[in-house]
């Protein structure tokens, strides 16, 4: 019932959005639960809060941009009483092998040669705090998407129905949310969307993300999806998350990169990419 109500008022209160749908990134459990296990409330809470972070940007108090931000988290978690002991372990050791690729690509462990549990804990223990923080949302989200095929399917299927419902111009996909709008695009070729805009995106980042993505490159380079005409990257400098924070040396048909600077500490969360002026020029062309 709390999930029909907030669905109802949510397509209320998005009809006269501009056609964006959004997809969130990581660390959004705490919405699923504070919304009474609700998906649809989940979807709502964001939606409002991203459309709250645009306005602060682009000015218009109480206009709706998004017509829906895709809503996935509550997929990546393991239900512990049902979780079969040998899955876990299974889940506990890709984990452990996203943080130590994520690390390499910071320009540790290239030469670790001990065992893989115990890199992992020193690592924790010797990044600044933001960095640890940061490791300990994204490997276990990343690694249960990426290492879960019933999972990632779910999770794909999640943000497949979204775009279908909406018929957005334009999908925003921050954080591990763009690998999932990627993919999502890429397995229902029927999809199609003027613009696909990736903020903080972690897409090209090797040894952990980019080999693993489906459709598997080919020649060491992705694609922009068929159903996509125009794909835009925006990236802060110092966003841990997007390294490399370009993806045009990854994929072809990226059609502008924008390297900004968000905020030194604040430097991956959706608040401070949907209030860089970097977006306006891009999304002002469907706000009408």
């Amino acid at each position: 019932m709390a999930g029909s109500t907030a669905g109802s008022a949510g397509a209320s209160a998005a009809s006269g959005a501009a056609r964006i749908v959004g997809v969130h990134g990581i660390g959004k459990y705490d919405y699923y639960l504070e919304a009474g296990r609700s998906v649809a409330g989940a979807a709502e809470a964001m939606r409002l809060k991203w459309d709250r972070y645009l306005q602060a940007s682009l000015g218009g108090p109480g206009r709706a941009y998004f017509s829906e931000v895709a809503y996935f988290s509550h997929v990546l978690k393991e239900d512990d009483e049902l979780a079969d002991p040998r899955r876990f372990a299974a889940m506990e050791a890709s984990t452990q092998q996203v943080v130590s690729g994520w690390a390499a690509n910071l320009g540790f462990g290239e030469h670790f040669t001990g065992a893989l549990k115990s890199f992992t804990g020193w690592l924790l223990t010797r990044l600044d705090r933001r960095s640890a923080a940061f490791a300990e949302l994204f490997a276990p989200e990343v690694a249960v998407y990426l290492a879960d095929q019933a999972k990632r399917e779910r999770a794909r299927q999640l943000v497949a129905d979204v775009i279908r419902k909406n018929r957005p111009k334009v999908v925003i996909a921050h954080s591990l949310g763009s690998v999932v709008a990627y993919e999502t695009l890429w397995a229902h070729p029927d999809l199609e969307v003027d613009l696909l805009l990736t903020l903080g995106s972690p897409l090209g980042m090797r040894n952990v993300v980019f080999e693993r993505l489906l459709p598997a490159p080919i020649n060491g380079r992705g694609e922009r999806p068929k159903g996509v005409r125009r794909w835009v990257n925006i990236a802060d400098k110092d966003d841990i998350a997007a390294i490399p924070p370009a993806l045009a040396s990854s994929f072809t048909g990226v059609d502008v990169e924008e390297l900004v600077n968000l905020d030194w500490i604040d430097f991956h969360t959706a608040e401070k990419y949907l209030g860089c002026p970097a977006l306006h020029p891009h999304l002002r062309p469907f706000l009408g």
